[in-house]
């Protein structure tokens, strides 16, 4: 008989429309695929989202993910399918209609998307403000209209990328609408740390704010940098004194400058023993002279900071 304390269950990952992601547990062991189409539970009804991922986890490990107190009721049918597809089109004409009633009623809020539950039992209107917006009227209006339940949801800047979607500075699709789940604050300390210029334009990404993999990425950044020198390290190569300007962990070379008015990158392999001469030499550490890509404005830096 089977041990139940080491009994292996699957948790399921799936993505909702504005790139929402959730963990639910396969209580029922449905045969379930990446893919896949499943009608889940919610607090108000029923959803649909697709599959991400499959992942087989054991009673110890339950934990390792936010899993869902809702349930997998079934998997899509066709019935489900052509009933969402139904509330996609539905939802662009009540787009507009909310985004009229706003307009008359002079609201400020900028209207950002308007998703169906699959059982159209709620309706949710994402909007994004600067300010606290009394939506009550807008709310009555819409309800004598649409004969449903009304939900207004604020959203920040992040969360209103995040449904969008796009590609990132790198090439690839965002971050947040790929594999984010929940969003961390990031500051310009975590930039600092990573040896980054303090360029507003090169830390920001297309919400506005500094880009998630700057907070995501820091803790691989700080482990390795600690195999490099500090800026201001001595170090002494052909007779040459020098001092390290700074360390690039991703070419894994470090930019020193020399005596002789000369600039150089040397390797991390190669660096060891002009610290070990530099050393010998009774050289001390000094302050490295860095030249900012651009003058850099300290409120600009501020005001692109998430401090949520």
């Amino acid at each position: 008989m089977p041990d139940p304390v080491h009994k292996h269950v699957e948790v399921i990952k799936m993505e909702f429309k504005g790139h929402r992601r959730h963990f639910y547990k396969n209580d029922m062991e449905y045969p379930v695929n990446v893919g896949d189409y499943l009608v889940v539970e919610t607090d108000k009804g029923e959803d649909m989202g697709q599959v991400t991922s499959v992942i087989p986890l054991s009673n110890d490990c339950q934990s390792c993910f936010p899993v869902s107190n809702y349930a997998i009721l079934r998997k899509a049918g066709e019935t489900d399918i052509s009933l969402y597809q139904e509330n996609q089109a539905s939802e662009n004409k009540t787009f507009s209609i909310c985004q009229a009633k706003i307009n008359d009623l002079n609201l400020s809020m900028k209207l950002m998307d308007v998703e169906y539950q699959l059982d159209k039992k709620k309706i949710t209107f994402f909007y994004t403000a600067e300010e606290r917006v009394d939506f009550r009227e807008l709310v009555r209006q819409l309800a004598s209209v649409l004969r449903t339940r009304i939900e207004m949801r604020q959203i920040g800047v992040r969360d209103e990328t995040k449904r969008l979607g796009g590609l990132g500075s790198c090439g690839f699709p965002l971050c947040c609408a790929t594999f984010i789940e929940d969003f961390e604050p990031v500051s310009t300390q975590n930039a600092k740390d990573q040896n980054l210029p303090m360029n507003p334009l090169k830390l920001s990404g297309l919400c506005g704010k500094l880009k998630c993999c700057l907070r995501y990425e820091h803790p691989v950044y700080l482990e390795e940098l600690k195999k490099y020198p500090k800026p201001g390290t001595p170090i002494v190569r052909n007779s040459h004194k020098g001092i390290v300007i700074k360390a690039d962990i991703i070419s894994g070379l470090i930019t020193c400058d020399f005596e002789n008015d000369t600039r150089e990158e040397i390797l991390l392999d190669e660096i060891g023993p002009m610290i070990e001469k530099a050393r010998e030499a009774g050289l001390t550490e000094e302050k490295p002279e860095i030249v900012s890509e651009l003058s850099v404005d300290e409120n600009e830096l501020k005001a692109i900071e998430d401090n949520q």
